[in-house]
């Protein structure tokens, strides 16, 4: 490594997962072209890179808030680009980081632009997904599988319940930056977790009613009404748990369907709403070995599907819908449009909804890496989840900051501004 040759990670090395950082070259010669990389293994041992050629100024500094990228993963000043344009060293595989204990580790450097690149300088960003203070409590009570996030502090704090429930497991990386955020989050498990099973058939509502209760039961919990945040479809879940059972003040539903999918759901041993299945004629296979599954849905609109549609005008709590509009995995922006209409036509305005062109379906915490494929449970096939990274990218941004203002304001109670600090 060159000894004067210099690389800042502004301001700390160490951040929040959800917090931008700068990165600033220093003792580059004057116009000196240079290659900046970037690199991190995800849990499952997969290696995700990006690079992109920078030019130094007059006096060998590149500053990436300021200078374009002449070219590599991305192009044009994108401060974060290096981040959000990691791509896996193997097709089909997302970022896989759900385990809130361990940061994501990204290692930056500098490369000069002679023969193999010879190394200049390096730095590591720590990117760590709970904030200094934040409480992590594995929960495993009544049927309750998941983990409680508490804020430091005595609270009140806004509760919120995270349903990452499909493809199994639990998920703990947006829970825990939404605790790092001033809320107490109860991330849940729904099968091929701890002691439950590995798949299931159906889908029973009283597992949420239990962990909505479980939330409103602790003791930094301010307001008696909870929120509840998914993705996919736990959106369709959580379009139910807010139109079937009490206690929901906010819901924010991220790329899902208007109906009821793939499983079946009851409420007190009745079903109370069937599956809108899928038509597996309909995908659509491409040149990369991902397949478009955008249209195997059946249509919920048809007089055979109908009954699978949600009431959620019985809902009384507030929604923020939000849709990608380049979404390949369903049509989340025509499911939203059903949503609107129906609310509308009920005299409804307890919505707002927010659409973002260019975004792809897996819409997540800002400044990971952008999933263009990966392998998908239902179909069963590495699936086109949509999107082009920067505008992708700068959805992530935008969501991030409009969930958490949803949350606080139709969830407030005291003190809901508190932050965990690093």
């Amino acid at each position: 490594m060159s000894s004067q040759v210099r690389l800042s990670l502004l301001p700390s090395a160490r951040c929040l997962y959800d917090e931008p950082i700068q990165v600033k070259v220093a003792g580059l010669r004057s116009r000196q072209a240079v290659t900046m990389r970037a690199r991190s293994t995800d849990e499952k041992g997969v290696v995700f890179s990006s690079s992109a050629t920078y030019r130094a100024d007059e006096s060998g500094e590149i500053d990436l808030d300021r200078d374009p990228s002449l070219g590599g993963s991305y192009v044009g000043v994108e401060p974060t680009g290096l981040l959000w344009s990691m791509r896996a060293d193997t097709p089909h595989k997302r970022f896989q980081k759900t385990n809130s204990l361990n940061p994501h580790v990204v290692k930056f450097s500098v490369h000069g632009d002679e023969g193999e690149g010879r190394m200049l300088a390096e730095a590591t960003n720590e990117r760590v997904l709970m904030g200094d203070g934040v409480r992590r409590v594995p929960i495993k009570e009544g049927n309750i599988r998941g983990v409680l996030f508490s804020p430091p502090g005595r609270g009140p704090f806004p509760a919120v319940l995270d349903l990452y429930t499909f493809g199994g497991g639990l998920s703990e990386k947006r829970a825990s930056l939404l605790a790092s955020r001033g809320f107490v989050v109860l991330t849940v498990a729904l099968y091929g977790h701890d002691d439950m099973p590995k798949n299931i058939r159906e889908v029973h509502l009283d597992y949420f009613e239990e962990a909505i209760e479980f939330l409103r039961r602790q003791d930094q919990v301010g307001n008696n009404r909870v929120g509840v945040i998914s993705l996919s479809k736990s959106a369709d879940l959580a379009l139910s748990v807010a139109s079937f059972l009490p206690g929901v003040g906010a819901t924010v539903w991220i790329n899902g369907c208007c109906s009821n999918t793939a499983l079946p759901l009851y409420y007190k041993r009745s079903q109370i709403l069937p599956a809108l299945m899928f038509d597996f004629t309909k995908i659509i296979p491409t040149e990369s070995g991902a397949f478009i599954a955008k249209n195997v849905l059946y249509n919920p609109l048809t007089e055979e599907n109908k009954g699978s549609l949600i009431p959620i005008e019985q809902a009384k709590g507030r929604f923020l819908f939000v849709a990608s509009e380049d979404d390949l995995n369903w049509d989340s922006k025509a499911y939203m449009d059903v949503m609107v209409e129906r609310l509308k036509w009920h005299e409804k305005e307890n919505f707002e909804s927010v659409c973002y062109p260019g975004a792809g379906h897996y819409l997540e915490p800002p400044y990971g890496p952008y999933c263009p494929s990966s392998f998908h449970g239902i179909v069963g096939t590495p699936v086109l989840w949509g999107g082009e990274p920067r505008s992708h990218a700068a959805a992530e941004v935008h969501m991030w900051k409009k969930i958490q203002e949803f949350f606080r304001t139709h969830l407030s109670c005291d003190a809901t501004q508190n932050k965990a600090k690093l």
